[in-house]
Formats: C-alpha cells, structure tokens, sequence
C-alpha cells in the first residue's frame, strides 16, 4: 500500500524559508513521478510542482516559479520541496503526491496523481 507522509511546514514570516519533505513507502519510489499541490481555505486545491522519476524533468506553477525547487533523493524515498521569499499568498496545506503508473513525465494536473498525503500546514505571516 502506498503511503505519503509530509512533513517540514510551520510558521515563517514572509520572506523566509522552509523545505517540505515528502517520505514515501509501499512500492520502488524511484520508479514513480512525485508531485506538490497545495489548498488555501476557500480555495481549490492548486499544483505547486513536479518530478518525473529520473528527476530530469520538473514543472512548476507559474506563482512559485523562481521561488521554489523541488527535488528528490530515491536512496531516502523523499521528495521536497525548498521554499524561498515566502509569500502570504502561499499560506496553505501542501500535499504531496504520486500517480498509479510508473515511470512517464510529471504530470501538473491533479488527475495525474492517484496517491497523497495527509499534508503539511505552511503559514506565511506578513
């Protein structure tokens, strides 16, 4: 059973940083595209960024682009996802998630992803 776990979020005053990590188990996490989307209240949830699973190919929402990276280490099963100048605007529950099939590019719509995680909260005070 696939399973997803984030962790790293917390409270930052805007302009700072945090790194969000995603541990991943059930299955070859190296074989398997990886992906972040978050959800503010009131709002639907949005793609963040993505990860094939050579990790040669990223993409990323045009609001977080320049801002933030995402990576992964296949030795840790993790992703995660480095967050510079946090903006308010990014106050929200990320997610991480994978989809059923393996290999392919990295999908940035959520019917891409088949499996996620409970979330981790990030709150950018102003």
């Amino acid at each position: 059973q696939v399973q997803l776990v984030e962790s790293g979020g917390g409270l930052v005053q805007a302009g700072g940083s945090l790194r969000l990590s995603c541990a991943a188990s059930g299955r070859t996490f190296s074989n398997y595209a990886m992906g972040w989307f978050r959800q503010a209240p009131g709002k639907e949830r949005e793609f963040v960024a993505s990860i094939n699973w050579t990790g040669g190919i990223t993409n990323y929402a045009n609001s977080v682009k320049g801002r933030f990276t995402i990576s992964r280490d296949n030795a840790k099963n993790t992703v995660y996802l480095q967050m510079n100048s946090l903006k308010p605007e990014d106050t929200a529950l990320y997610y991480c998630a994978t989809p059923r099939l393996p290999f392919g590019g990295a999908p940035s719509g959520a019917s891409g992803y088949d499996y996620w995680g409970q979330g981790t909260q990030v709150t950018v005070s102003s």
